[in-house]
């Protein structure tokens, strides 16, 4: 399978390097493709300035081409997609999961871009590069803006993308606006709960990076970066024992857990009846909020929809308190 993929993707490649013309970034007349040139994770690839039929190797892709109105023809299996994606995937073709990507069924799929991150195409990167085009970005959630003017660019979906900021930044005014206190005032805490860890978000992870766009506090276990704490695997986490629960303290907690996930469910279950627990302030004031896995995502989408649960719970449920 993989000398086949080889065989085709050289002769993909080598026909394009024929049929593009002396330095105009045009192919031939027969197949007039205008392509340029985007920088990206792993060097620079021509890609085409409109291209018509994208393959997103991971949620994250698939978030941030959705986001900006590009529906890919194909992507991740439906079970490796956070929730707020499900219901988007109606003829997207499933290449497989982000680990076991199927190469050969991208190649059916003919695309002409191919986007990707550092951690799924690492292994992968010239097979895909063989087969088309292939952008890929960082692999650190909390550098999603990077990414989605990346995408963006390879998509020709500047201007979207610029849309959207601006109405990010718009809706968090808002909801500064509208919140009872001043969001400095706030100390918000993101806790994610799984069978084998209790797991504290900082503020370069993707939803620490809203909540700081937001002028909303961290706790001081979270309120760090990974700069800070020098961590070479770039992680956007830090995993803590039971008996350290106090660092997830604050004024409202964001709580989630993969809600489709049994083992997760029973794992909350067996947090909420530690005695810690019911010593937490957030808990006593029953300010503690279960929100979906989006809040771990990466894109657009997800970002729209965190924001929505702070107006949610930051703004509505004050007013009814």
């Amino acid at each position: 399978m993989v000398c086949t993929i080889f065989l085709i993707a050289a002769c993909s490649r080598n026909s394009l390097k024929q049929t593009v013309s002396n330095g105009d970034n045009t192919t031939s007349n027969a197949h007039p493709t205008a392509v340029k040139v985007v920088k990206h994770a792993f060097g620079e690839t021509k890609v085409p300035l409109n291209p018509q039929r994208v393959v997103v190797l991971n949620y994250p892709e698939l978030d941030h081409a959705l986001g900006l109105g590009v529906k890919p023809v194909g992507g991740p299996s439906v079970e490796d997609v956070p929730l707020h994606l499900r219901d988007k995937l109606k003829g997207i073709e499933n290449i497989g999961t982000p680990d076991g990507v199927s190469l050969e069924k991208i190649l059916t799929l003919k695309p002409d871009l191919i986007l990707s991150n550092e951690r799924s195409a690492k292994p992968i990167y010239q097979m895909l590069s063989g087969i088309a085009p292939t952008v890929v970005g960082i692999a650190n959630s909390g550098e999603w803006k990077q990414d989605l003017k990346l995408f963006a660019t390879a998509l020709n979906q500047t201007e979207q993308a610029e849309k959207f900021m601006e109405n990010y930044y718009a809706r968090l005014n808002e909801l500064q606006a509208q919140m009872g206190k001043k969001p400095e005032q706030i100390e918000v805490s993101v806790v994610r709960i799984s069978p084998e860890n209790i797991t504290l978000y900082l503020e370069d992870s993707f939803c620490g990076t809203i909540l700081q766009d937001a002028g909303l506090q961290r706790p001081p276990a979270q309120d760090l970066d990974t700069s800070i704490l020098a961590r070479k695997d770039r992680s956007v986490s830090v995993s803590i024992s039971s008996e350290l629960l106090h660092q997830a303290d604050g004024d409202v907690m964001f709580l989630w857990g993969w809600s489709d996930d049994a083992d997760s469910r029973q794992a909350l279950q067996q947090l909420k009846a530690n005695p810690l627990w019911s010593k937490l302030n957030v808990v006593q004031q029953s300010k503690v909020y279960q929100v979906p896995d989006y809040w771990i995502g990466s894109g657009p989408l997800a970002a729209n929809a965190v924001i929505e649960d702070l107006f949610k719970y930051l703004v509505l449920s004050h007013r009814s308190d």
